[in-house]
């Protein structure tokens, strides 16, 4: 980032901000070199707020999604600053008792049941079309591995009885549709069974291996508007039950891995000319590896844009397991109008790698992202987070592994990275290892999170420290913290969770 500002002093800045201006289409990156004087620099540590599960801040920052724990309520919070009066100088007190409950700092809502008695909410899963303030929530039965054979499932995957998709209206909580799957299995953790484009959602069964690609409509109902899977087309059902002897039907391979096997057969069979020599070729690279191509199933999907699809294909164990890095797999860009697989790669492909690394940011781009979303740090458009993905890079004792290793983040995963500016790698350095965009729990340290600045690296602009003031917890019992950022006040909520212990909530904010 180039620097505009010619001081860091606050008062200079805004000076600077009136009398200079910034180069076309860097205006949003100059006013964020403001959040380098205007930090959460202030703590309350263990405050008086409700015991719920707080989820995170939508990305425009209006509402705090949070869930009752037993997994039953939706919650939703409005953002309000802290505000309280004193008759001395106000900064050599310490806050009043009113101030340190959570209620100073948000007020509620609303709170609605969601799930019923057998149905529990999903606390990973959440996502916000912004445009229309609508949240997608999920609620499922339990989750059952002796699963009984059905026809169309894929043998190994688990099965939940009932998993339902809800379309809320967050200003008022009103439940405008909702979506049922039975007998199903999608991958609700983190939203990684989901992806919202626009007004576009993309439903990935794993027990059916279909992609449900769902219509999010301005009224607010949900409508399926297409369905990938055992068949590509509308009409290809149809066209097989009026050509195809009764009966039979189900020995065709569905149509999606029909497409896979056809691109495969066809950049086999053009990578060699010789037509003696083709036949020994698609021996070796096709046939033999045959069966392991028809075992492949979908594991993940997101959208490119309106037409195109990132599909993973993988093994049945890979698709269930949380780890995925030492699996092989497959990526596809299928285009969902001509029903044709453009392109693949294995997950080792430096090809595949160089993109990714290039273009990071196509991968998650989204047209109805927010402002702040829009500035999400990443290696394709930072030079910082290119330096640490080159020491990574440089560090690995297997090119071949280090490359698995990044591709395992593909597909992209939905709305998982905060766009708070203290995020922002050209702003501020902090150890990725305990704390970074990605919405993910990480364990404690006893030590506070130093923010340093970028512009000087020896400033410690300011510190977030998980759990209480004290310090003082047993160090044998297992904890993990989340952090929820909100997308542009200094304002931050860290969450404590030790075994067995109540729940600590500190709130982090400028003063």
């Amino acid at each position: 980032m180039v620097r505009f500002f010619r001081s860091c002093n606050l008062a200079s800045r805004v000076f600077d901000r009136q009398v200079l201006s910034p180069r076309p289409g860097s205006a949003v990156n100059t006013i964020r070199q403001f959040y380098e004087n205007l930090v959460p620099s202030y703590t309350i540590y263990d405050i008086d707020c409700p015991d719920y599960s707080f989820r995170k801040f939508t990305d425009d920052g209006k509402y705090l999604v949070a869930f009752s724990r037993n997994h039953q309520d939706l919650i939703v919070y409005h953002p309000i600053w802290l505000t309280y009066s004193c008759n001395e100088e106000c900064n050599s007190h310490d806050l009043p008792p009113k101030a340190k409950k959570f209620d100073s700092f948000f007020k509620q809502l609303y709170l609605i049941p969601l799930a019923s008695s057998n149905e529990y909410i999903c606390k990973d899963f959440f996502l916000y079309m912004e445009c229309h303030q609508f949240g997608l929530f999920a609620t499922s039965t339990a989750q059952s591995n002796d699963s009984t054979a059905t026809e169309g499932a894929i043998h190994g995957v688990p099965s939940i009885e009932k998993i339902t998709f809800y379309l809320v209206r967050l200003e008022d909580g009103v439940i405008l549709d909702e979506k049922a799957f039975c007998n199903d299995f999608i991958n609700l953790a983190h939203s990684i069974g989901a992806y919202l484009y626009e007004d576009l959602l993309c439903i990935v069964s794993l027990r059916y291996q279909t992609i449900h690609i769902l219509q999010v409509r301005d009224s607010g109902n949900l409508v399926e508007v297409r369905r990938i899977g055992a068949f590509c087309r509308e009409d290809d059902e149809l066209f097989l039950h009026s050509h195809v002897q009764t009966g039979s039907a189900g020995s065709f391979l569905p149509g999606i891995k029909q497409r896979l096997l056809s691109y495969i057969f066809r950049k086999t069979w053009n990578e060699v000319q010789d037509q003696t020599l083709r036949v020994q070729h698609l021996k070796k690279k096709f046939y033999f590896h045959f069966q392991d191509y028809v075992d492949l199933i979908i594991w993940k999907v997101q959208f490119l844009d309106r037409h195109h699809l990132f599909i993973k294909f993988g093994s049945v164990d890979g698709g269930v397991s949380r780890s995925t890095d030492q699996n092989l797999a497959f990526f596809a860009v299928y285009n969902m109008e001509t029903t044709d697989i453009i392109s693949l790669y294995q997950n080792s492909s430096e090809e595949l790698y160089s993109l990714f690394e290039q273009f990071y940011d196509h991968f998650h781009a989204n047209p109805q992202d927010s402002s702040h979303g829009k500035f999400v740090s990443s290696h394709s458009n930072d030079v910082h987070a290119l330096d640490q993905l080159n020491i990574i890079k440089n560090k690995a004792s297997s090119a071949s592994q280090f490359v698995k290793k990044m591709m395992a983040s593909l597909p992209y995963t939905c709305q998982s990275q905060s766009p708070s500016p203290y995020f922002d790698l050209s702003l501020f350095r902090y150890d990725e290892k305990l704390i970074s965009a990605v919405d993910r729990h990480r364990h404690c340290t006893e030590n506070p999170i130093k923010f340093i600045s970028v512009r000087t690296p020896n400033v410690v602009k300011f510190k977030i420290k998980p759990g209480s003031d004290s310090g003082a917890s047993d160090s044998r019992a297992k904890r993990i913290s989340s952090f929820l950022f909100h997308p542009f006040f200094p304002l931050a909520l860290s969450i404590q969770q030790t075994y067995m212990q109540p729940t600590v909530v500190n709130i982090h904010f400028r003063r």
